[in-house]
């Protein structure tokens, strides 16, 4: 495709979205719910269908490309992701349609009655690689929130891409909405990306969901507002007065369930009374998992008689690494107020959890830490959209404007003022 031809294949996937954004806006609930459960049906009634689209996906990636197994694992659409794709869809459908909700109304002295409504964004462009379960994702949050959405994923995952668009249209037509509602670049040319970008007359908001390397060039490109976080360096702090077997349970959780999200604990932090008695108990169970330990000298000495430990010396970029994998910095802190100015300092502002019986720290905590998501008692595992009832989500954002935290239906929407009258004039 030449540079001309890839700029008018991109204008008029752009012009049809804006189109389709306007129908989508109008859309009734009934109509968007029925789409969705028409996909869910088609999700598994294809599922061999998909199924072979995916093994050439996986092949090349294996083969051809030599991508890394957790890269090709990520590619792979399995029976249990099939389910969770229709599954998906039927959550969506499930929840309650955000679109003209009202809020706010108050009357004011003039007689007028001021309010807020939600409204769709109308059209976003979702930019992501290597899971081909992020195709259904966007595009049921797109349907029930009324926006038209534009879907670029990785080359790597062409052919599982268009086999599970293929039937997001098939359900949309079925329902009565327009097949541009959801559109997927269909060429692996990645100057594809940097028209998505670059394209403001058509999309209202990008959402690139991948590698750090990839929203850092969208972020620094891009030409329309961007929603994104960069990376995940997650803290757990275990305050001074805690409850050891929570902390232990949790702590676990955060860091081990599973290495790979990026909202999986990176960095712990311990308050020096504490860290005796807890650094050896969660220590031993780092070691047992093959977990390698970054440690100040405080910490270190602590965990120095755990059979097994893999203890390193923790060096300045440690505290703001996301590792996303079986390793973890730790540091030993003396006060609340430290480890909240650690945090602020060092931490991604995605997602951090204090582990306290400690009411008023917990609030401090709360209020005081500059995240996304902040928790009390509870693993930083929680932050999705999912677990917060979103049903899905589109990505986690640490921006501050607009959708901060995962970002599920309501992220996809924004507010506008309405002003209702019985004839009212300004004197």
């Amino acid at each position: 495709m030449t540079a001309i031809d890839l700029q008018a294949y991109m204008a008029h996937v752009g012009a049809a979205a804006r189109a389709a954004a306007t129908a989508m806006a109008a859309a009734p609930t009934a109509a968007k719910n029925d789409c969705l459960l028409r996909l869910a049906a088609l999700i598994r009634a294809e599922r061999e269908t998909l199924q072979a689209a995916n093994a050439k996906d996986v092949a090349g990636a294996r083969e051809e490309r030599g991508l890394p197994a957790p890269m090709v694992d990520r590619l792979r659409i399995t029976d249990k992701v099939v389910e969770q794709m229709a599954e998906n869809c039927l959550q969506v459908a499930a929840l309650p349609d955000p679109v003209g909700e009202m809020t706010n109304l108050r009357r004011r002295p003039t007689g007028i009655v001021v309010g807020q409504m939600r409204v769709p964004i109308g059209v976003f462009g979702m930019i992501y690689e290597s899971r081909p379960n992020v195709t259904i994702e966007a595009s049921s949050l797109g349907i029930k929130s009324g926006n038209a959405c534009i879907l670029r994923g990785g080359s790597e995952a062409l052919h599982s891409n268009l086999a599970l668009w293929k039937l997001v249209q098939r359900a949309l037509v079925e329902s009565g909405l327009p097949a541009t509602a959801v559109q997927l670049i269909e060429t692996t040319d990645r100057e594809a990306v940097g028209r998505l970008i670059a394209m403001p007359e058509y999309v209202d908001v990008i959402i690139p969901r991948g590698g750090k390397s990839l929203i850092e060039r969208i972020s620094r490109e891009a030409r329309v507002p961007v929603i994104k976080h960069l990376d995940g360096n997650c803290h757990v702090y275990v305050d001074a007065e805690v409850d050891l077997d929570l902390a232990v349970k949790v702590t676990d959780n955060a860091k081990t369930q599973k290495y790979s999200p990026c909202n999986a604990a990176e960095s712990l932090l311990v308050h020096e009374k504490s860290a005796p008695q807890f650094l050896p108990r969660i220590g031993a169970i780092l070691a047992a998992k093959g977990v390698e330990m970054r440690c100040d000298r405080h910490a270190k000495a602590l965990l120095a008689d755990v059979p097994g430990a893999r203890l390193v010396d923790a060096v300045e970029s440690d505290w703001s690494e996301e590792y996303l994998a079986a390793v973890i910095s730790i540091k030993v802190v003396a006060s609340l107020d430290e480890a909240i100015a650690h945090i602020n300092r060092y931490g991604s502002h995605h997602t951090d959890a204090i582990l306290t019986t400690n009411h008023p720290n917990a609030m401090r905590f709360l209020r005081e830490v500059d995240s996304a998501s902040v928790m009390v008692n509870a693993s930083t595992r929680f932050a999705d959209g999912f677990e917060y009832g979103l049903g899905a989500e589109i990505g986690i954002s640490t921006d501050k404007f607009h959708a901060r935290g995962p970002v599920g239906l309501e992220g996809l929407t924004s507010m506008k003022w309405v002003v209702l009258g019985q004839g009212e004039v300004r004197t």
